[in-house]
């Protein structure tokens, strides 16, 4: 891998996290609620950016510079996993089981449609 790539990746991943949280900033104020709707929109937005570039086949340095860089940066399994904790623990049993559910099932389906839409382009 040459240097450029790796400077590419650490530039552009940086700029996926500031991406994440300015976006989880903005949608957690409007939300005001206990679910975390921020996190949701973020990682069902990455799953339907990296299934779109799948769908388009990029090159292997293109899907590393954008999906593993950027959407890697963007997307937060363990922030998804503590607020679901958070949530248990607090006795939201629902809105926590809710937040795997919805976080599953739409973020395959973000996934599948970003996929098959760049195959068709």
């Amino acid at each position: 891998m040459s240097t450029w790539l790796w400077v590419a990746v650490a530039a552009v991943g940086g700029t996926g996290a500031v991406g994440r949280f300015l976006l989880d900033g903005i949608i957690s104020r409007r939300a005001d609620h206990d679910f975390p709707f921020g996190t949701l929109v973020i990682n069902l937005t990455g799953a339907f950016v990296l299934g779109l570039l799948t769908g388009l086949a990029v090159s292997d340095h293109l899907l590393l510079i954008a999906g593993t860089a950027t959407i890697g940066a963007f997307t937060t399994f363990s922030t998804w996993m503590l607020e679901t904790h958070r949530l248990a623990e607090d006795g939201e049993l629902r809105l926590a089981l809710t937040n795997v559910a919805v976080s599953l099932l739409l973020g395959f389906g973000a996934a599948l449609v970003g996929r098959t839409i760049g195959a068709h382009l």
